[in-house]
């Protein structure tokens, strides 16, 4: 079984982890191969949220294919939720002594290798997906990473602030989300180059040739958006014939994690598993999806939602460990069979 995941930030590292957990439990054998099998057979590929991505102290930083390269190889900071485990900052304390960077945007010595190892390869002509498969060579992760595009399409956040001029200014969204923790009101979100921007090469590919679409419950509207706002995904997603099976972020009117609350005030999205559920839409009527995974705390709004055209159902969406994340990935994977368009009979077949 093919499968594709939409994915960015510690939620959707903890999901994709959940899903190779799961896919390995389902083969015939199971045991210690079945996770390297996954990553051989390349069962599992993820389209990887770019908007995030930015220029610092001259290195090309990209938080969420980062955090799900470290989360997938289990070389993760569990307790931080980002960055390398075991991480020292002494480069980092280096660089605010000299005045360079962000003194609020620590990186860890750890991460710094990375960051410098990918802008030592762009700089000497790889793009960002060949720089993406160099990095996974180095663990096995049981699944292929892909970034949603090659082209620099780093978010920007128009906020309001009543000491500039206009009474707005934009700024970098790492800055809107870390130095001021989302507190200052957003009123818009823009990528840059987003209209330029096309697939990653393999991108287009691993959605319509799959046979299973599940989009992680990630930041709808910076993780999820911006990959759906590259040119010629929301089409691929419109065109595959695979189930595309979506998974809440929002639990009980609260999100998981982050700020993602913010983001939804931002474009008028109300914070609810429903009102996210519409944000999406059905595929049946030009939407995203064809159902929407909500938590058993969010069961009351599955006829409202099912009155949309989305098929509907609940499950608990904590991910606590991998056995939780596991069975959340299980019941999105179910909830895709159950609707799995057959094959065509060939010509002449019974």
């Amino acid at each position: 079984m093919q499968i594709t995941v939409l994915a960015g930030g510690v939620g959707g590292s903890r999901f994709v982890r959940g899903v190779r957990e799961e896919c390995a439990r389902r083969l015939p054998d199971g045991g210690a191969e079945a996770s390297l099998r996954q990553a051989q057979d390349s069962a599992v590929t993820v389209v990887v949220n770019t908007g995030d991505d930015l220029w610092l102290a001259g290195l090309r930083l990209m938080p969420d294919f980062d955090s799900l390269l470290y989360s997938l190889a289990g070389v993760n900071d569990t307790e931080r939720g980002w960055g390398r485990a075991g991480e020292t900052e002494r480069v980092s304390a280096e660089l605010r002594e000299w005045g360079v960077g962000w003194p609020w945007f620590t990186l860890g010595d750890l991460d710094l290798g990375t960051h410098l190892a990918r802008t030592a390869w762009l700089h000497e002509g790889a793009t960002p997906s060949d720089v993406a498969h160099r990095l996974q060579r180095r663990w096995p992760l049981g699944v292929q990473l892909i970034p949603a595009t090659d082209t620099e399409v780093d978010t920007h956040v128009l906020v309001a602030d009543p000491d500039e001029l206009g009474g707005e200014r934009e700024m970098h969204f790492q800055e809107w989300w870390t130095r001021y923790r989302a507190t200052l009101p957003a009123i818009a979100f823009r990528q840059r180059n987003i209209e330029q921007a096309r697939p990653a090469p393999g991108v287009v590919e691993a959605i319509v040739g799959a046979d299973l679409v599940l989009v992680a419950p990630s930041n709808p509207v910076v993780s999820i958006g911006t990959i759906l706002d590259v040119p010629g995904i929301r089409e691929a997603l419109a065109e595959t014939s695979a189930p595309v099976i979506g998974v809440s972020p929002i639990i009980g009117g609260k999100v998981v994690r982050g700020m993602a609350d913010a983001c939804l005030a931002a474009i008028g999205v109300e914070t609810s598993a429903e009102a996210v559920g519409r944000h999406y839409g059905a595929r049946a009527h030009g939407g995203l999806l064809d159902a929407w995974l909500v938590d058993e705390a969010d069961a009351a709004a599955l006829p409202a939602l099912e009155g949309i055209g989305l098929t509907a159902a609940s499950a608990p969406l904590w991910m606590r460990d991998p056995d939780t994340s596991a069975a959340l990935a299980g019941a999105a994977i179910d909830l895709g069979r159950a609707l799995a368009r057959p094959a065509p009979h060939p010509e002449g077949a019974a």
